[in-house]
């Protein structure tokens, strides 16, 4: 009898195991440089903030990509961890993010790292056949052409039409052409 859980079977799973792995292999790094209590994900922004001094956690943000509420979550637990001081920027709304000695003494190793880890990813993707970095840019220009969500709706859409155990399993054209509301 086949699983009714959907969970079993996942295209994205290899995908976030692969990188959590290379993460973890990155945090060992970390260790072996003598750089405790850091997280692999705080290094971009421990790295642009040593490259571009102070910046507001909106600054910040956008220079990263991500949402202004990510950062905010993300400085409090840099600064928690000793890597980031913050104080009021220049309106109430906003605060400045600045680097501790104790991330000063360590963005040198990062930066260090962070070239050596780009060289051993441009070394690994010689040995495959088709470059991860290629299969990203591929991914995000068919994402130009019809987005995630928009794929995943229709993929809802053609589920729904098809699932008998759903509360009402008639199709959506089906219902709106019977005269029922959707």
């Amino acid at each position: 009898m086949a699983s009714t859980d959907p969970t079993t079977s996942s295209r994205w799973r290899p995908l976030h195991r692969l990188l959590a792995a290379m993460d973890d292999e990155i945090a060992q790094v970390y260790e072996g440089l003598g750089i405790s209590d850091l997280k692999p994900t705080w290094v971009v922004e421990l790295l642009r903030l040593d490259a571009h001094g102070p910046m507001t956690i909106t600054e910040l943000a956008e220079s990263t990509q991500r949402t202004h509420s990510a950062m905010s979550q993300k400085v409090s637990a840099m600064q928690a961890a000793g890597f980031v001081r913050t104080a009021p920027g220049r309106d109430a709304r906003s605060k400045q993010v600045t680097l501790t000695a104790k991330a000063r003494r360590i963005t040198g190793r990062l930066a260090a790292e962070w070239r050596a880890t780009e060289a051993a990813i441009a070394e690994l993707e010689t040995e495959i056949p088709y470059p991860l970095s290629r299969v990203a840019a591929d991914i995000q220009t068919a994402l130009e052409h019809k987005s995630f969500r928009e794929r995943i709706l229709q993929h809802l859409d053609d589920a729904t039409t098809t699932t008998p155990s759903a509360p009402d399993a008639t199709p959506r054209a089906n219902r709106l052409t019977s005269g029922s509301s959707a």
